[in-house]
């Protein structure tokens, strides 16, 4: 899979940008914020529907504009796709696929398969549980496009079930009672099915996660991933689970992996009676998977709070090459490796990660790659160049 070509319309700084593309490697260079990383986000973006710069569409649409537009021809074997995508903050984005009428944005969904690397990812080890489950529930959008129906259902119950506890907290009565039951039933349903989709993903992770950081590094540290749900772990008292912080729980064999939906709904119902004095009290849902964590773990300690910068690195990258090996390996859509994005990430690595994190995504269909300078790419990445100048690109053959 490749992207043929690119035009941006009031996409971030560019009133206009046309670019074509192909396979290979083409690298980015231009001086820090002068819109390279704009570029990419936008192919993020048309493949994810979602930045990994900002949690809002606003900022993507050209100041003073009220809409962007991202369009695209996208390769896959000998097929090839028009795909466009407006952006219309405060309103529904709109889609089109081969120039026909407009659709749902999240229709366009597993087209185009991106995996970025960004110096962002570092969040994926340091950051808050929230990083690893958006960082778990994109990848699985992509693996698997009608899960963003299946997310888009849970975000719509727990907002509602939220709003009923609020409103409730402090005088709760029967009628609330009788209320928060049906939400109850609906949160259970929606969250096994999300549940058990993302336990199926960590299950398809786990293997490649520690190939590919065995590949970044020297290989005598083992990288793992364990799925921590509020299901079978005690909360914290921010209502995240607790995980104790011992060896041995990494070592869980993952009981919830082998539920079925109707098994695991059960559970979130047992589960929700168990803590609605609490959740009352609090006015908040203490138990779905809004409130999981996929722990990180290095060798016989969680990576978060004990792994070096480097080791910190290593992990994060992993997780990116480990979602890159779960796409090419998807017996539903054969052929269609994700196109790879290293943005901005080879300024941040030592030398020796850098070339082996080079050598690794080298083979790929098609890699972009920015850089402030150009002699921070390994020599295996060094393939066509493309100038990005303010409000545009030149390449030699044309500016835009």
């Amino acid at each position: 899979m490749f992207i043929e070509y690119l035009s941006l319309t009031d996409f971030r700084t560019y009133p206009q940008l046309d670019l074509a593309l192909g396979p290979g490697v083409t690298v980015f260079v231009g001086a820090n914020g002068i819109g390279k990383t704009n570029i990419v986000e936008a192919i993020g973006y048309l493949a994810s529907l979602s930045s990994h710069r900002v949690s809002s569409d606003a900022p993507l649409v050209r100041f003073g504009t009220g809409q962007a537009l991202v369009r695209a021809r996208v390769v896959r074997g000998q097929q090839a796709t028009s795909l466009e995508l407006e952006l219309n903050p405060g309103k529904a984005n709109r889609a089109r696929i081969n120039r026909a009428n407009p659709v749902r944005a999240r229709d366009i969904l597993g087209i185009l398969r991106t995996v970025l690397f960004a110096p962002e990812d570092l969040a994926l080890v340091k950051g808050d549980p929230s990083s690893r489950r958006r960082f778990l529930d994109e990848l699985l959008t992509s693996l698997v496009p009608h899960h963003a129906a299946t997310r888009s259902d849970y975000e719509r119950v727990l907002k509602q079930r939220n709003a009923l506890l609020k409103s409730a907290r402090g005088r709760f009565s029967s009628s609330h009672e009788a209320t928060l039951e049906v939400w109850d039933h609906h949160l259970a349903q929606a969250g096994a099915a999300l549940v058990k989709a993302r336990l199926e993903l960590v299950q398809l992770l786990q293997p490649r996660l520690g190939q590919a950081y065995a590949a970044l590094t020297d290989g005598s540290k083992q990288a793992r991933a364990v799925y921590r749900s509020t299901l079978e772990s005690p909360l914290a008292d921010d209502g995240e689970p607790e995980t104790g912080g011992l060896p041995e729980a990494a070592e869980m064999p993952g009981e919830l992996a082998g539920l079925d939906l109707d098994q695991l709904r059960q559970r979130y119902l047992e589960a929700l009676r168990r803590q609605r004095r609490r959740e009352v009290e609090r006015g908040i849902s203490l138990v779905g998977p809004h409130r999981d964590e996929l722990e990180l773990w290095l060798g016989p300690v969680p990576a978060k709070g004990y792994a070096s910068h480097g080791e910190t690195w290593s992990l994060a990258l992993a997780l990116r090459l480990a979602s890159y090996y779960v796409l090419c390996e998807d017996e539903q859509v054969p052929g269609a490796t994700p196109v790879l994005i290293l943005d901005d990430v080879f300024a941040e690595l030592d030398t020796q990660r850098r070339e082996k994190l080079a050598g690794i995504v080298a083979g790929a269909e098609q890699v972009l790659v920015t850089a402030a300078v150009a002699e921070d790419i390994p020599a295996a990445l060094r393939g066509g160049q493309i100038t990005v100048v303010p409000g545009g690109i030149f390449d030699g053959r044309q500016t835009a």
